[in-house]
């Protein structure tokens, strides 16, 4: 049991702490200004609001043409905020906060966390890696029970 927990423990030290780092840094990503933020809070009616082409269209109107041309990623639509944030799929990242109802553009700014999100998840080196991140959860795991066991198991065994 020693030999395992200490082997496994070794080989995947170094992907322990990147996980470990990066999730942290994800969870203050605001704080640290990885995300643009808006100014103003808009909670109108999400029945009143523009169709979703319509807001991409104004989102790709308001950044440069070689943005607009990489295309969508993903939307994100949050009706009690009265905003959708689209964010484009460029090497950047560009993300466009766009109102519902009106359509106005309120914020454009870089969306500094998605290589911290790829980082984390394994993303960034091919969906392939993604499992390299479930292994050392696995991993996190066997070597929490074998540390126990380790520590409980003379303990038992004395009494």
């Amino acid at each position: 049991m020693f030999q395992l927990h200490l082997w496994v423990g070794v080989a995947i030290t170094f992907l322990v702490v990147a996980i470990s780092v990066t999730g942290i840094l994800l969870n203050h990503k605001r704080a640290l200004g990885f995300m643009p933020g808006t100014d103003e809070e808009r909670s109108e009616a999400f029945a009143g609001a523009l169709s979703l082409p319509v807001l991409v269209e104004r989102a790709a109107a308001a950044v440069d043409a070689s943005v607009a041309e990489a295309g969508v990623d993903r939307m994100d639509v949050r009706p009690g905020d009265g905003i959708v944030k689209v964010r484009f799929d460029d090497a950047e990242v560009t993300e466009v906060t766009v109102a519902l109802d009106d359509g106005e553009v309120l914020a454009i700014g870089l969306r500094n966390d998605v290589f911290l999100e790829k980082l984390h998840s394994g993303e960034i080196f091919g969906d392939g890696w993604i499992l390299l991140s479930d292994a050392a959860a696995i991993a996190l795991v066997l070597l929490l029970l074998s540390g126990l066991w380790m520590w409980l198991y003379p303990r038992v065994r004395a009494a």
